[in-house]
């Protein structure tokens, strides 16, 4: 978010934050889900499936950042309990409090709230670590859960979320530290890709990059090879990165391959944070806004 250096004078977005109750509370993608607000519990109550996303919350605040908003209006106490509310017993975590899948996307997305936010009570770390542990695999990455495959984005998150808990050298060994680094590095043939035995993506460039980035031996991948591939998958008649050459762009594999040129230093481009996957401006000015709430 937020890596290219063209200077724009921003507007505030229009984010929209669910608090019915501080269980449901968050921000959603949209403005409403299409359904219609209830009234027998009175004005203000919205439909019960009307209730933030731990991405969304994520990606919002994030975005909130982004564009130098000091985070005043944001009811952090609100985002906080409904973050916990939505951590299981095993320290996953459900996008939505009325269930659904539970993995360590939504561990990364929890993490990355309570990093912003510069409060860890909404969520029970040692669980998150217990089930972060639980899931690295019997070849060394790390899957979305216990006993499943290994994946470049499910080894980005756990890496990235124990990062920003401060937990990444605690919780891990320097012998499994290198058994994940020898995994990613092995991710890569001119790009990255995702699992073992899998064709090479764009979006890797960043998911596996910046998990090596955290790890410090980013500098040991070739960087040429991975800008040629990455570049190879540019749409130049219409713009944006594809995820493969001769494919059709969309905007998630134009930010990461974005995100990706970012990473390997490639010019006119702002550096990215590998952990919260924002700019490093942002993350400057984010850690600007933490010593101004502490006084320091």
């Amino acid at each position: 978010m937020g890596l290219l250096t063209t200077s724009h004078s921003y507007r505030r977005p229009k984010i929209c934050r669910a608090e019915s109750n501080l269980g449901r509370c968050g921000f959603r993608g949209s403005s409403h889900i299409g359904v219609p607000y209830s009234t027998s519990k009175g004005p203000g109550v919205s439909h019960p499936y009307d209730s933030g996303h731990v991405a969304m919350t994520y990606t919002g605040l994030a975005c909130l950042v982004l564009l130098g908003d000091d985070l005043s209006r944001v009811n952090k106490e609100a985002c906080l309990m409904g973050l916990k509310a939505l951590q299981l017993e095993d320290g996953s975590f459900y996008a939505v409090p009325e269930g659904s899948e539970n993995d360590m996307r939504f561990v990364y997305c929890a993490a990355c709230i309570c990093y912003m936010l510069d409060d860890w009570s909404g969520m029970d770390i040692k669980k998150a670590i217990d089930y972060i542990r639980g899931s690295m695999s019997y070849d060394n990455g790390i899957g979305q859960g216990a006993g499943l495959e290994s994946h470049g984005g499910s080894t980005f998150c756990a890496v990235a979320a124990l990062s920003l808990m401060g937990k990444l050298e605690e919780m891990f060994s320097q012998r499994e530290l290198n058994r994940i680094r020898r995994w990613c590095i092995m991710r890569q043939q001119n790009g990255f890709q995702g699992r073992p035995n899998k064709p090479v993506d764009t979006c890797y460039s960043f998911w596996v990059g910046a998990t090596l980035e955290l790890l410090d031996v980013f500098q040991y991948t070739n960087f040429q090879k991975n800008r040629n591939y990455i570049l190879s998958t540019q749409d130049r008649l219409v713009g944006g990165f594809a995820k493969w050459p001769d494919s059709h762009p969309d905007p998630l594999h134009a930010y990461f391959g974005i995100c990706g040129l970012s990473l390997i230093g490639e010019a006119n481009l702002r550096r990215v944070h590998p952990a919260l996957n924002v700019s490093q401006r942002a993350f400057e000015y984010l850690q600007h806004l933490h010593r101004t709430w502490r006084g320091t």
